[in-house]
């Protein structure tokens, strides 16, 4: 069963409506907030980029469809920051807080700039590809984490049991379906895979047009 965050392909949730090329970054002043804060947080090192991601959909499907992006990031926030120890519900609800043993690993101003330069590359060594580019592969049905019931995963729904074909492969990458439940980093191969768009979207779709998903190996299978 899908979660209310794999919205892929559903229909009733209304039009996207893209915001202006010329639009300002962040729509108001307190998302730019929302964003540094989060990033500031996770500098600390207690989750991977994973859990974080896995935290935002674990907000109650309620909270989740009447909260706005950045809504999302501070709730999600807050949830790991009490669930790794970091700050007590008591300290988000005003309280005085302690000193912090983490305050050596803040993320000081002059940093910020280098750090985000730098990224966070997730490539790593592993195990060769099991499939060229031009191979054609289907994904695994259901689209569901193979480790944790429930757990995080990147492969959506609205792909699971459909054929594509090999695009790319970008070598070994951490895999998300672990690294976001403590499991280790189990790097896997990860591929880019073409879909043709009717067959996800069906006969609403352009029948010239695409899909492309970065895939890793263990959500595909030959056909």
């Amino acid at each position: 069963m899908t979660r209310v965050h794999d919205m892929g392909g559903r229909h009733g949730d209304g039009p996207v409506t893209p915001a202006p090329q010329d639009a300002p970054p962040f729509a108001r002043p307190w998302h730019a907030r929302a964003c540094a804060v989060t990033l500031a947080a996770g500098a600390l090192g207690l989750w991977s980029i994973d859990r974080a991601r896995h935290a935002r959909e674990c907000l109650s499907p309620a909270d989740y469809i009447r909260f706005g992006y950045y809504e999302k990031w501070i709730a999600a926030l807050a949830d790991l920051l009490v669930a790794t120890g970091a700050v007590t519900r008591e300290e988000l609800r005003g309280a005085p807080a302690t000193p912090s043993p983490l305050a050596s690993r803040r993320l000081a101003a002059a940093d910020v700039a280098p750090v985000m330069g730098r990224g966070s590359p997730y490539g790593r060594d592993g195990a060769g590809p099991r499939f060229a580019a031009g191979d054609p592969v289907r994904t695994r049905r259901p689209a569901r984490n193979l480790y944790v019931s429930g757990g995080h995963t990147r492969l959506p729904a609205y792909a699971a049991g459909h054929s594509g074909t090999v695009i790319r492969c970008h070598g070994a990458h951490v895999l998300p379906d672990a690294s976001a439940h403590g499991l280790g980093e189990r790097p896997e191969p990860l591929y880019t895979v073409a879909f043709r768009a009717a067959d996800l979207w069906g006969v609403s779709a352009h029948p010239a047009d695409s899909v492309r998903l970065d895939l890793w190996e263990s959500y595909l299978e030959s056909p």
